[in-house]
Formats: structure tokens, C-alpha cells, sequence
């Protein structure tokens, strides 16, 4: 009498389908929300304070690695655009959509902010914000890019400093021409390490999200939504307009291209954005997509860095304005149309000033102080960031990603077979790809 043989590990693990990473995402969403009302409802405290810290273990992983990752991908992609003929023209026209689509992101703030006057019959007075302790100015802007040393940069995580010494360094390497291959060798195996060890963490995202949402309902609950629940709305409302409505119509008009596919492809990075609220620790994820969309690797790795740190619609653009006219109003300043054009223009140029890091604080204040409001509004709004700036970061990677297939399509060089079958559930095993070597560096 024969039995049959049990099935094998190999063959179990075969017959169970492997659950989609959006979907892991969206149900650590689930879950923490639930647990989070649990622990504020039932008062439950090491319920509340092990969310948090399951948050705090996710993030921190992610900002670990940050500094260096900014500093090699930004040199690496520096030196990649020998390989992209007319690298000049795809760098400016580049920073020029960048610069479009803020205005535009803006100009929807605005528009949001004056239709639903978000400071008014909030209750909230001068005596509940608090001043910032850091302060946004233009000369500090401007100044502050240039290190006094090379570890401060790092130690601190001023990022503009990094992504300066970076460019630098790229730019010095390829006017060095061979005998700086070495270099450039090593920076390109370092880029690879910090990619596949922050690759590790992305794989945790689901957990971060648990303990994320979690934090945030357990700590605040419902309650803060209440006084503000106009500008929260509005927040989410202008977001929503740029990232369901600007990109896929820019998508469809100037790409040419089908814009559900690009949700299709790009939605893995749009989901860790929202639950990790950084640009830049998204970055690797934003740019695995992009290039899954078509855009060519050498591109990609300079335009979805760049943008890591420089491409903030949600942050930079729908927040300011709708922010600036939230704390006018609370505080009772009249704002006059030179005004609305100062905010414009500070979204649109000092953008960069967000950085890719969590949270807009530092835009905020440069945008309040150009119109001499006061920085006691800031503290206003303090409470209620984790809560937008989940949609703002959001909003931000897509624009960071849609902004450099706008860009290859006109050129010419978008795989579109590729952007039509790209699929976000191809990265559920994918890490970076070595970049090519073979390619000796220009003089």
C-alpha cells in the first residue's frame, strides 16, 4: 500500500498567493486605525505608547540612512547624465515642469484657500500657537546651502548642504574625467549598499504604517479634527485636485500616455509616502517605479533624486498657501493680491527649502515671514501636521515621478510598451539594478 508523499515547502509556498505590497500597506492602515481608536477610546497607555513605538522604529530606519543616500544618489546621478545625450536640455526642461506644476499646485491652494476661508470661526487665537524655534528666511536659504564643514551636513541632516557638496563632487568628477573612474566606481557600489539596506525597510512599511495611523489616532484622536476641520479639507481637497486631476490630465495631454497606468505602476511609492511622510525615503521606491514606467535608468537617476529634494507640490505649494491664509485670518491680517503673488513665487522658487525631509515647518516660516505674518501661526498648525502632511508627501512623490515622464515622452525616449504593462506588483521582489559600468567617464 503507497501514500502519497506530503507536499513539499517549495510547493505549499507556491499554492499560497502572495498578498500584494498595496495591499499589506492598506491593511496595516486598517489595523492601526483600529488599534489606535482603541487606545485612545479605552485609554489603553502601553497600547499607545507601543504603536508609537513601532512608528518611531520605522522611521528612524528610515532617516538612518538618508544623508548618504541623498549625497551618493545625487552625485551618482550627476555623472549618469553623460549617458543622456542632450543632458542639458533634459536637466532644464526638467526643473521647468518642476516649476509648472508648482505654479499650478499653488494657484489650486490659493484658489481652495479664498472659497473656503479655512481660519475663519476656528475659535483659535494668537494665545494657542507658539512661536517656532527655527525660523525660515530667504538669506538663511540662500546662505545656508553652502557647509561651513563636510561632517555638519551630515551629523545635522541639512540636506540642501548635502545635495550642494554633491553636486559638486559629481561635477568635479566629471571634469576629472578617468582618473576619478575609481571614485565614481566606489560611489556607485556605496549607492547600491544604502539602496538594498533601505530596500529592507520599505519591506517594513506595513508595520510603520501600523504604528504610524496608530500614533496619530491614539494620540490625537478625532477631536483636533473639529477646529480644524475646514483647513484639513482643504489640504486633503487641493492634493487630491493635483494628484487625481493636474497629473493625469498633464499625463494624457503633453505624455500622451493612459494616466490609470500610471497609478498602476507608480501607487507602491505613493502609498509608503503616505504612511512614512518622506520624499527622500521614498526615493528609491519613486524611482524603481519611474524607470518601470518607461523612463530610461540614466535619467531616472538624476530627475527622481533631483526631484526627491526639490519637486514639494504638496508640501511646497497646496500647503503654504492655503496655510498663509489660514493664519491671516485667525490672526486678522488682510491680505491684498500682491500678497497671493508672493506666495506664488515663494512656492514656486524656494521649494527646495523643504528638502524631501517629514513635515513643511521650514517652507511655512519662509513663507510667512516674506509676507510679515506671524510665526506664532506656525505652532498653530503644529498639532494637526502628521495628519495633512501624510496627503502632502503623497502628492509630492507622484509629481517627483510624473514630472520625468512628462519629460521623456517629449523627448522622445519613453519606453511606452513598458509604461503600458507596468505593474506595481513587480516590485514586490525588485531592488535597484546596478548601474552600467561600461560607459568610461566623459573629460
Amino acid at each position: 500500500m503507497s501514500s502519497t508523499p506530503p507536499p513539499s515547502t517549495a510547493s505549499l509556498r507556491g499554492r499560497i498567493p502572495k498578498v500584494p505590497f498595496w495591499a499589506q500597506i492598506l491593511l496595516g492602515l486598517v489595523v492601526g486605525a483600529l488599534l489606535g481608536w482603541a487606545a485612545k477610546s479605552g485609554d489603553i497607555s502601553w497600547l499607545s505608547t507601543t504603536l508609537g513605538k513601532i512608528g518611531d522604529l520605522f522611521v528612524q530606519l528610515l532617516m538612518l540612512v538618508i544623508a548618504p543616500l541623498v549625497f551618493f544618489a545625487i552625485l551618482v546621478s550627476i555623472t549618469n547624465l553623460r549617458n543622456v545625450s542632450n543632458a542639458a536640455r533634459l536637466a532644464g526642461r526638467t526643473l521647468m515642469w518642476f516649476m509648472i506644476t508648482s505654479l499650478i499646485a499653488v494657484l489650486i491652494g490659493l484658489g481652495i484657500g479664498l472659497l473656503t476661508d479655512p481660519g475663519a470661526g476656528t475659535g483659535l487665537t494668537a494665545a494657542d500657537g507658539a512661536e517656532p524655534k527655527k525660523h525660515g528666511s530667504w538669506l538663511d536659504f540662500l546662505t545656508g546651502i553652502i557647509p561651513t564643514d563636510i561632517i555638519t551636513p551630515f551629523t545635522e541632516l541639512k540636506v540642501m548642504q548635502i545635495v550642494f557638496m554633491a553636486v559638486v563632487v559629481g561635477v568635479a568628477i566629471l571634469k576629472t574625467g578617468e582618473k576619478a573612474k575609481p571614485v565614481l566606481t566606489l560611489s556607485h557600489s556605496v549607492l547600491e549598499l544604502l539602496q538594498k539596506a533601505l530596500w529592507w525597510v520599505i519591506k517594513l512599511a506595513p508595520l510603520g504604517t501600523l504604528g504610524l495611523v496608530g500614533t496619530a489616532i491614539s494620540t490625537y484622536g478625532w477631536n483636533l479634527l473639529s477646529k480644524y476641520a475646514t483647513f484639513t479639507a482643504d489640504i486633503y481637497v487641493g492634493c487630491a485636485l493635483v494628484l487625481f486631476v493636474v497629473y493625469p490630465l498633464l499625463l494624457a495631454g503633453v505624455a500622451k500616455v493612459n494616466p490609470l497606468q500610471f497609478f498602476r505602476g507608480a501607487w507602491p511609492a505613493i502609498q509608503l509616502a503616505f504612511v512614512s511622510r518622506s520624499s527622500v525615503g521614498t526615493m528609491p521606491l519613486t524611482q524603481k517605479v519611474t524607470e518601470r514606467l518607461g523612463v530610461p535608468k540614466e535619467y531616472a537617476s538624476f530627475a527622481v533624486p533631483f526631484g526627491s529634494t526639490t519637486k514639494m507640490d504638496g508640501c511646497a505649494s497646496i500647503y503654504p498657501a492655503i496655510a498663509a491664509i489660514f493664519v491671516a485670518q485667525v490672526f486678522d491680517v488682510p491680505l491684498e493680491v500682491k500678497d497671493y503673488i508672493l506666495i506664488a513665487f515663494v512656492s514656486v522658487i524656494g521649494s527646495a527649502a523643504t528638502a524631501g525631509l517629514t513635515g513643511a515647518t521650514v517652507m511655512l516660516t519662509l513663507t510667512l515671514s516674506t509676507l510679515g505674518l506671524p510665526m506664532a501661526g506656525v505652532g498653530l498648525l503644529l498639532a494637526i501636521d502628521p495628519i495633512v502632511d501624510m496627503m502632502r508627501t503623497a502628492t509630492n512623490v507622484a509629481g517627483q515621478s510624473v514630472v520625468p515622464i512628462l519629460v521623456a515622452s517629449r523627448e522622445g525616449i519613453l519606453d511606452r510598451a513598458a509604461y503600458d504593462t507596468a505593474n506595481g506588483s513587480q516590485l514586490e521582489d525588485a531592488t535597484p539594478q546596478p548601474e552600467s559600468r561600461a560607459t568610461p567617464v566623459a573629460a
